[in-house]
């Protein structure tokens, strides 16, 4: 998924746009933060009122007489208390305001990020998938997508708030002490110089990160999910030390980074403190000459403690953005990777297919390995139960994969009832299809939800029938809930045979026209098997059914059989109406037609 790093400019488009959602509530934020910007310029004013107005001679300052022209002098100390007081409230209810605000806007930014991450990650290639890990899927979505709330809240308004304050401020001290104002731009352009050489080391080192905190999160979340397999070849300690491997990586690179970050946040700290000095030293010699009070330097050094301010949380600021921005960046890495199973331009609808599937001179590669497939043609009728068969690694599964429209051939064409699986509306396809995989997966929901996946309008009295169909009513009453019993994660709360029940339930209720079956009974006992295939041959009537077994007995009402052997059609053979594995028969030219075939073939069928 790695793809050529971009510029910032490019990822603040990109944000912006992303953010659509919450453009009124982020001005809203930035024109609050823009209020602290006069108070920030307002509150070192009582503190002059009081040295040069209170205890000094001077006038009161203009901005004071401009407000209250009849203000007394004697009045002095009562109006620098007011105005402390009034900026402090109103200071205080800005920041409430915006805290608000930036803590709701900033869940919004998460919550539409991650929602659309993983509606996209839902979208893409199983190839894709399978190459790049779900753990790494799972790491972008719960841990690079929250950083979009630091970028815009704790970065961009900040940074720009800060340019803003900064921006007035040199204009006050300008007016000032020019000589001083000089100064600050002369530190604000070395500071910013800093900043601009640090950022590049910051940007690459956090992508560095990044990489080995998600390999380290694959490694807890493999752990995990293999634990019978773990601790059944005693290897707990083993694994440890995999995931302390992995994370020293990552923690000595942040430490690195870390002390990296230190010396910056020092050579700052003491270019903003060298500044001050100097400042001071100028500020004293100035008083001493005449050109500024007391009350003025004093306001003075208090601006410039608030100019430096800004520069340090520019500084600052800008560093983080870097790490947060390489987090945004994998997210919408993500978000760019486009589809490679989608809907035609002018997709062909469908509420029910007839049933009738061709194969034509399909083949398939996957990406980096050899080919799945090889020119495999064979049409079937509606109706027809064809079985597969095979050595592992021999296509069976690709031919189901390519079937159910997972992948697309590289060459050939994959038809339902004549038509090109590519030209169906990609959902109205999938309708098409019921499946019951060797390995049944349940969800951590109750039994009636996990029967109810593919139809979730489905009423009570539809999923109780579908159960009964599938041989599963009566274990589900033994439980404690009934059919609002939850399974466990992936059902671990019920034995593999009721997992496959469940499983068929799910098919049942489904109801569809095709139905898929791979290895149903591979990984059960002889008993649960015979109740699982009485159920199937429930499930087979009246529908196309292809099922995957290695087992010949359990193909024993299959109407013909195709054997697969490194990913070429070897043989088409007739039906076994009794367990055996020699070949049988040839297969019945009205169930089946095998290579070459045609259109014109499949039509006539």
């Amino acid at each position: 998924m790695q793809r050529p790093r971009r510029s910032d400019l490019v990822l603040f488009r990109r944000l912006w746009q992303q953010s659509k959602n919450c453009h009124r509530r982020l001005t809203g934020i930035f024109l609050l933060s823009l209020l602290s910007v006069p108070l920030s310029l307002l509150f070192p004013l009582p503190l002059k009122i009081v040295v040069d107005s209170v205890l000094g001679k001077e006038p009161l300052p203009q901005l004071v007489r401009t407000l209250w022209p009849f203000a007394p002098q004697t009045a002095a100390l009562a109006i620098a208390v007011g105005m402390l007081i009034a900026i402090s409230a109103v200071m205080y209810l800005q920041s409430l305001g915006s805290w608000y605000l930036q803590t709701y806007t900033g869940e919004k930014l998460v919550w539409d990020l991650r929602a659309q991450l993983l509606q996209h990650a839902q979208r893409l290639s199983l190839t894709l998938h399978r190459s790049q890990g779900s753990s790494d899927f799972s790491y972008r979505i719960q841990h690079d997508a929250p950083q979009i709330q630091n970028v815009a809240l704790q970065g961009v308004v900040p940074i720009v708030t800060a340019v803003l304050t900064l921006g007035g401020m040199f204009l006050v001290t300008a007016r000032l002490d020019p000589a001083m104002a000089l100064l600050t731009v002369l530190v604000g352009a070395l500071l910013i110089t800093l900043t601009q050489l640090w950022s590049r080391v910051v940007r690459r080192r956090s992508y560095e990160i990044k990489k080995l905190d998600s390999h380290a999160m694959a490694v807890v979340q493999e752990v995990l999910t293999s634990m019978p397999v773990v601790k059944a070849f005693g290897q707990e300690h083993r694994e440890y030390q995999r995931f302390v491997r992995q994370s020293d990586q990552r923690m000595r690179g942040q430490v690195r980074l870390s002390t990296l970050q230190g010396v910056f946040n020092l050579v700052t700290g003491m270019t903003i403190a060298g500044a001050t000095a100097m400042a001071l030293w100028l500020g004293v010699r100035h008083v001493r000459a005449g050109m500024l009070t007391i009350g003025e330097l004093l306001v003075l050094m208090a601006y410039l403690a608030q100019i430096y301010e800004p520069l340090k949380l520019i500084s600052g600021k800008i560093t983080d953005m870097q790490a947060w921005m390489v987090s945004i960046d994998r997210a919408f890495e993500v978000l760019d990777q486009v589809p490679d199973i989608a809907d035609a331009p002018r997709p062909v609808r469908v509420a029910r297919a007839r049933g009738g599937v061709t194969f034509d001179h399909v083949s398939f590669r996957y990406p980096k390995a050899e080919a799945g497939l090889r020119d495999v043609s064979f049409s079937v009728r509606l109706g027809t139960r064809v079985g597969i068969v095979g050595t592992t690694g021999a296509g069976k599964t690709t031919l189901i994969n390519l079937l159910a429209r997972f992948y697309d051939p590289s060459s050939g064409a994959v038809r339902l009832d004549g038509v090109d699986l590519r030209r169906y509306k990609l959902d109205d396809l999938r309708k098409q299809f019921a499946i019951v995989l060797q390995e049944p997966m349940l969800f951590s929901t109750s039994i009636a939800e996990n029967i109810a996946y593919g139809r979730p309008t489905a009423s009570d009295e539809e999923i109780v029938e579908a159960a009964k169909a599938a041989s599963a009513h009566e274990f589900i009453l033994r439980l404690p809930q009934g059919y609002e019993t939850p399974v466990g994660e992936g059902g671990a709360r019920l034995s593999g045979g009721e997992r496959q029940r469940i499983s068929l339930a799910r098919a049942f209720l489904r109801n569809s026209p095709i139905l898929i079956l791979d290895e149903p009974t591979s990984s059960v006992d002889t008993t649960t098997e015979a109740a699982i295939m009485e159920a199937t041959e429930t499930l087979m009537r009246g529908r196309t059914t292809f099922m995957i077994a290695h087992r010949l007995s359990t193909l024993k009402t299959c109407d013909v059989i195709l054997r697969l052997e490194q990913g070429e059609l070897v043989s088409v053979e007739r039906g076994i109406m009794y367990a055996s594995d020699e070949p049988a028969a040839p297969p019945r030219q009205r169930d089946i037609v095998p290579s070459p075939a045609s259109v014109e073939a499949a039509a006539r069928l």
